[in-house]
């Protein structure tokens, strides 16, 4: 296995136990992709989101890989109109994370988080360690008091 990640340096700070998967040399991209290369339920992946609302703010969602965001959705638990993904150009100086490696662990800044209420039906998720080609397997739980987040209906 690799070197940790920052994302696994701070679990193991907060002794928040976890599993990693590397699918570095599988050639994976898209979320479901990464799931199936690393023979886990799309369901149980997620990916981390970054958006922007008019105020300017910005809020991360978690939702499982083959879902979109529901941005009405979303833009009511936050209490804005309107919110729009991010420029991808825009991730690294925002989140601290490229395209591919975002994780709601260890951002730049600490914003605020909600991850689709589906977490809940599963004893763990997986999502990015921060690297592209590294995921982390984390009960929603502990990652709900780790970032302080929020679980909510947030997909289509």
């Amino acid at each position: 296995m690799a070197d940790k990640t920052n994302v696994m340096r701070i679990l193991d700070k907060a002794k928040i136990k976890y599993n990693t998967y590397d699918y570095t040399d599988s050639g994976a991209i898209s979320g479901k992709d990464v799931a199936m290369a690393m023979g886990q339920n799309p369901s149980q992946v997620f990916k981390t989101l970054v958006t922007q609302a008019k105020s300017r703010q910005y809020y991360v969602f978690m939702i499982p890989v083959q879902k979109e965001l529901d941005l009405k959705k979303a833009a009511k638990a936050v209490g804005e109109k309107a919110l729009g993904m991010i420029p991808q150009k825009d991730l690294l100086a925002v989140s601290g994370y490229i395209h591919g490696g975002c994780s709601p662990i260890g951002m730049k800044k600490s914003y605020t988080t909600f991850i689709d209420i589906s977490a809940v039906s599963f004893d763990t998720i997986i999502f990015s360690a921060g690297k592209i080609g590294r995921q982390v397997e984390v009960s929603p739980n502990d990652l709900k008091q780790l970032i302080r987040a929020e679980f909510i209906d947030l997909v289509l």
